[in-house]
């Protein structure tokens, strides 16, 4: 048997959490592979796993919606994907060393499983499965938000380079302008291939104009545009 660095109990206090049901823990840190060698171990943490990635989502999702209250759907969306791909999720399980109270099999832990990212990925992800079910939400979202918080850099910096019209909502409101306005000038093309065209208005001036294959891409552009002279004339 491969002995883990960390027992469930010295785990649980690395992270603060008193688990009323220790089980819980226990085979959240269970790999597969620590069962097949194990016959008394009870369960491995794959359905933990699937349990944690739909809180992740969830909670994920709130933070979002709570820390930008201006983006758009499609672009929380893509933000929520960056907080819980699989290299950021195993970033979360690095910053409170999971891998050393993971319980792997003897092959797995001779690779150094304890550390590779897809395992340090699930391995987290079944972790925020068992703190819901023994803790509840509200003790789950306390747990995830200082690793959101820490994260806020990849968040901004997505923030700020692909999502143009809420930068420049914000500048509109800073000067105490009016919200931009968008409008429409052209669209050309045929209906699977249409090209449009579009103006971004700011205190009733034309500030850019932009072209996509959809309205929103157009605006955007609008809206990159607008930023760059802003930027230019120190606005």
């Amino acid at each position: 048997m491969i002995r883990n660095k960390l027992s469930p109990q010295e785990f649980s206090k690395r992270i603060g959490i008193e688990f009323n049901d220790l089980l819980l823990l226990s085979r959240a840190l269970t790999h597969r592979s620590f069962l097949n060698e194990n016959p008394e171990a009870v369960e491995d943490n794959e359905r933990l796993e699937f349990l944690g990635d739909a809180v992740l989502d969830f909670v994920v999702g709130d933070w979002l919606y709570q820390q930008f209250p201006e983006m758009s759907e499609g672009d929380l969306t893509q933000m929520r994907a960056i907080l819980v791909q699989t290299e950021q999720l195993a970033e979360f399980a690095r910053q409170i060393k999971l891998g050393d109270a993971l319980r792997l099999g003897r092959g797995e832990s001779n690779n150094s499983g304890n550390w590779r990212v897809s395992l340090l990925c699930n391995a987290f992800e079944s972790l925020i499965g068992a703190i819901y079910l023994d803790q509840g939400i509200n003790k789950t979202r306390q747990f995830i938000s200082p690793f959101l918080e820490k994260a806020t850099a990849k968040v901004k910096d997505f923030y700020q380079n692909e999502d143009p019209k809420s930068r420049l909502q914000e500048w509109a409101q800073s000067v105490r302008y009016a919200a931009p306005k968008y409008v429409l000038t052209d669209s050309s093309g045929p209906d699977h291939q249409k090209l449009f065209q579009v103006e971004v208005i700011v205190n009733e001036q034309v500030m850019g104009s932009g072209k996509g294959n959809s309205k929103q891409q157009a605006e955007k552009a609008a809206a990159r545009m607008a930023l760059k002279k802003i930027n230019k004339n120190g606005i």
